[in-house]
């Protein structure tokens, strides 16, 4: 289980430390901005990448508020408080107590505390007092029931695949496009005039869920049987710069099914299809869908797929770094077809809460796949 520790350091760092040591002494991963930053003062689009990778959020509270973000006027933790609750993930908070809290903290310790009934919040003295009341959210965690359900289908559904459609091309020449669909199960469909309404809804949602810049463009983009928003490719910074996975264009059908598109981390060597990468990256596509308010189906069915490129390989990623050599392991083919065939429908926890459980056998499928 990843967990992200969320609170500004200043004033909590021997809580901050005292805490990785914790978890990974009960067998989990810390996820904290010290460790994928240099800087005392994290990247806002870093920590937000590492929350939507993480299970489940704890955010400490003590005296002091942090820098603030010009692009959204907030500190690093309001930003991932927002980006938490938008993602539907897990979320704990710790209040630090015998402290005087500065302004804007204190401003935000009334909207935390103020959000809805179903967040847990406590309370803490000291960095032991923390520690042992950690220790039980922890095992409470590690013994609660999986929120999945999952039931095999009588039929075969209907996908929309994207990469069958021409009208995609333009889109899938900025790398091989990772494919995430969620269909309602017994759903009738949208009128047109709904569809049009869920449309034009559709940029602020994205927006809403404060996982793209508010400096991004989004596109409207509207055809027959679908509407949808795309994303400007961004520009590497020299050609043998690695570039992780970004979203590229979401799609929501007629018939109901959510669509999401994104490239695949890749480097000078090409597109790459990294087993550790892979299942973090739909799992965050699967909050991201959930986090658009759009599916309310008591069930769903969930499928991923990959167009393949001539320069693509079963490897690992490296964001600092372009690998020396690669091989390509038979996927030289550009425009093959890698999909998962789902058979099950699952509950609508997949797009919350579930999402890092589903992940990895959508991710295990697509490799294998590519092996053969």
């Amino acid at each position: 289980m990843k967990i992200f520790i969320s609170s500004a350091r200043k004033g909590l760092e021997a809580e901050r430390d005292a805490l990785d040591g914790l978890i990974r002494a009960l067998g989990h991963t810390p996820v904290r901005f010290e460790d994928f930053s240099a800087q005392t003062t994290p990247s806002r689009e870093a920590c937000l990448r590492a929350l939507a990778s993480a299970d489940v959020c704890l955010f400490l509270l003590g005296p002091f508020y942090g820098h603030i973000f010009p692009e959204t006027g907030q500190s690093a933790t309001h930003d991932e408080w927002v980006a938490a609750q938008a993602a539907g993930k897990p979320s704990f908070v710790y209040r630090k107590e015998g402290v005087e809290f500065e302004a804007n903290q204190h401003n935000f310790v009334r909207i935390l505390e103020a959000y809805a009934t179903g967040k847990f919040r406590d309370s803490f003295h000291t960095s032991e007092d923390l520690m042992v009341k950690v220790v039980q959210k922890v095992r409470e965690l590690e013994s609660a029931v999986s929120p999945l359900a999952f039931a095999k289908l009588v039929q075969q559904p209907t996908l929309h695949w994207s990469s069958n459609d021409g009208a995609s091309q333009a889109v899938s020449d900025r790398g091989s496009p990772l494919e995430l669909h969620v269909l309602p199960l017994d759903f009738p469909g949208y009128s047109a005039r709904e569809l049009d309404q869920l449309g034009g809804s559709l940029t602020e949602r994205i927006r809403a869920t404060r996982m793209i810049g508010s400096d991004v463009a989004l596109n409207p983009v509207r055809a027959d049987g679908y509407v949808g928003v795309s994303l400007p490719a961004s520009r590497p910074r020299s050609w043998n710069t690695p570039q992780e996975g970004e979203l590229v264009e979401c799609r929501l059908y007629k018939t109901g099914q959510l669509s999401i598109r994104a490239t695949l981390p890749r480097d000078s060597h090409g597109a790459i299809l990294d087993p550790d990468a892979l299942p973090q990256q739909i799992a965050a596509l699967l909050r991201f869908s959930g986090s658009l308010n759009i599916v309310q189906a008591d069930r769903i069915v969930v499928a991923a797929g990959v167009s393949t490129e001539m320069l693509m390989s079963v490897d690992t990623f490296d964001p600092r770094r372009s690998r020396q050599s690669s091989q390509l392991m038979g996927l030289g083919r550009s425009g093959r077809q890698l999909r998962t065939e789902p058979d099950e429908s699952v509950t609508l926890a997949a797009l919350g809460a579930g999402a890092a459980e589903v992940a990895p056998h959508l991710a295990e499928a697509l490799i294998l796949q590519a092996r053969r």
